[in-house]
This record gives structure tokens, C-alpha cells and sequence, in this order.
């Protein structure tokens, strides 16, 4: 019961902020404009300081594990390339990337974190897990949501080298570089700096949320509750079921299962609409699936953490 209203405490606030993002909307306090410069800002610059901030932080070297950082990051990958298998088999080729980046992405480094913490009263194995798994995410989303847009285009050269600079110039990416450099360089920020950062990266979530809550439009979703459910249920079963008893299996347990745990099967982070909407997608279906993701992760998560405290893993 603790562990069901702790998942609840975490994830009905964000899916409640959503709902006021719509609320806003039907009031007019939220105009299309407003919007659109809302999503903008947290793609180009609250969210990639949140990531810089996630990652400069972080001392690798204290805790690394390379077993642990090569699980995570393969089972990523594998992740993304089922992802896209089952995406071929779309009717709708249109939201393709759209599924494709919603049913891998997990809310990895807020709800990782805080679930990690209010188990074991420390975080020494979330920043890992972050390490192998989020740039992986964000690169390859940039990557899929490049190539897989509506407007269909054979991979020429034209259309690779706007890729890759696609890739090179995405704000997302250039905020997990610096965040890498800056942790590995052992510079501490100073106190100015730091508080600064703070006060910008705080709005990424919330704002992100109302965002997407504002443009998320019901009658635009119809069509897409099939495949939304299908993500959703790849997202918060498919996954944890494959990996998890091969971590099980190699020997991970306590904070380390946990974080793959929540790294496999959290709920799809808000990013995904933001990346999508300024990629060039409509972002319904991502919206639907974070909201449907984020209402039902706080009764999967406490399966899958009922199964492993069950049977003595964690």
C-alpha cells in the first residue's frame, strides 16, 4: 500500500498538470501562440539545462560500473530497435517516429531518482542508469524523429547531411555533451552558476506538462487510441517483462534492479511531445501515450516492485 501511494504522489501531480495546461486552454488563458513559444523555450533551453544539470553533477567515477552501464545501455538499444519493428507494422506511417521515441522513453531521471531514494535513502546507482540510457534516448529520438517525419523523402544526401546537423545542432544533444565534459572535467559549480541553473531547469517539467496538456486535443486523437494503447502497453510490460529476468539472471539486485527496473518500465517522459511538436510531428499521439503512460505507471510500477520484493530482490 506505501509503495502504491508513493507512485500515486508521483505521478497523479504530473498527469494533474497536464490536465491544467487544458483547463488554461479552454479558458483562454493559453492561446495557440503562447503555446507554441512555451514549447519552444522548454525544447531550446529549460530542458537542455536540465539535462546539463542532471549530468555535470554526477561523479562517475566514484560509483562506475561498466557490467551495470553496458545492461542498460544494450537493453536501450535493443528497446529502440523493437520499437521500430513493431512501428513498420503501422497503418498510419505518418506517426511512425511518434511511436517509435513513445515507446521507449522513460521518465528515467526524475521518477528513477526519487523512486531509488525513497527506497534505499540514497541515489548512487540512478546517475548510472542515466548515464548508459538518456543520452542514448535523446540521440536516437533526434535520429528517428529526423528520418521518420510525414513528409515522406528518400535518405539522399541532402536529406543526411540536414540529419546530421539536424542531430549535431539539436539543443537536447548539446546539453548532454556539456553536461558530460563539464562532469568529467571535476569543476564544481559555482554557487552563482549553479542557483541560476536551478532557477531555469525547474520550469522544464511543469512547463513541458502544461504545454502539452494545452495542445493535447481529444477529437485529433481519435484514430489513434489503437496504437496508442499498443505503445503504452509495450512501454510498461513488454519491456520490464523481457529484461528484468535477464538482470534477474546476471546477478543485479536491490537499488541496481530497481533502477532498470524503472529505466524499462517508467512512464514516457513529457520530452517526447516537446521533441516531437518541434521536430516537425503533430505530437497527438505522443501526448495520449504520456498520459496514458503516466495514469497507469503508478499501478504497473507497483506490480512489477510487489513481484521483486515478493521474491526477495530487492
Amino acid at each position: 500500500m506505501n509503495d502504491l501511494i508513493f507512485c500515486l504522489n508521483v505521478t497523479i501531480p504530473v498527469f494533474l498538470t497536464m490536465i491544467l495546461g487544458m483547463i488554461f486552454r479552454y479558458l483562454h488563458i493559453f492561446t495557440d501562440e503562447f503555446v507554441k513559444r512555451m514549447n519552444a523555450f522548454v525544447f531550446s533551453c529549460a530542458l537542455p539545462v536540465l539535462l546539463f544539470n542532471d549530468l555535470s553533477r554526477v561523479d562517475f567515477f566514484s560509483v562506475w560500473d561498466t557490467r551495470f552501464v553496458l545492461f542498460c545501455f544494450f537493453a536501450t538499444l535493443i528497446s529502440i530497435i523493437f520499437s521500430y519493428l513493431v512501428s513498420t507494422r503501422l497503418h498510419n506511417k505518418a506517426i511512425q517516429g511518434e511511436f517509435v521515441q513513445a515507446s521507449y522513453r522513460s521518465s528515467a531521471a526524475i521518477l528513477g531518482i526519487a523512486l531509488i531514494e525513497n527506497i534505499y535513502g540514497h541515489s548512487t546507482i540512478a546517475p548510472l542508469m542515466i548515464f548508459a540510457s538518456v543520452p542514448l534516448y535523446n540521440v536516437m529520438a533526434v535520429i528517428v524523429l529526423s528520418v521518420l517525419k510525414r513528409e515522406r523523402t528518400k535518405m539522399g544526401k541532402e536529406v543526411l547531411i540536414k540529419t546530421i546537423k539536424g542531430i549535431a545542432s539539436n539543443p537536447i544533444i548539446l546539453g548532454i555533451i556539456a553536461g558530460f565534459l563539464w562532469s568529467i572535467s571535476g569543476i564544481k559549480q559555482p554557487v552563482i552558476m549553479q542557483k541560476t541553473l536551478n532557477n531555469l531547469s525547474v520550469l522544464a517539467t511543469p512547463l513541458g506538462l502544461m504545454a502539452m496538456g494545452a495542445s493535447f486535443q481529444l477529437q485529433n486523437a481519435k484514430g489513434l487510441w489503437k496504437p496508442a494503447i499498443l505503445c503504452t502497453f509495450i512501454k510498461l510490460i513488454v519491456f520490464v517483462a523481457i529484461f528484468l529476468p535477464i538482470a534477474i539472471w546476471m546477478g543485479f539486485t536491490s537499488e541496481k534492479l530497481v533502477a532498470i527496473l524503472i529505466m524499462l518500465g517508467s512512464a514516457t517522459t513529457v520530452s517526447c511531445f516537446i521533441m516531437a511538436k518541434n521536430m516537425g510531428h503533430d505530437g497527438t499521439l505522443s501526448s495520449t501515450v504520456v498520459m496514458l503512460t503516466t495514469l497507469c505507471s503508478a499501478f504497473t510500477l507497483t506490480m512489477w516492485l510487489f513481484i521483486l520484493k515478493t521474491l526477495s530482490y530487492i
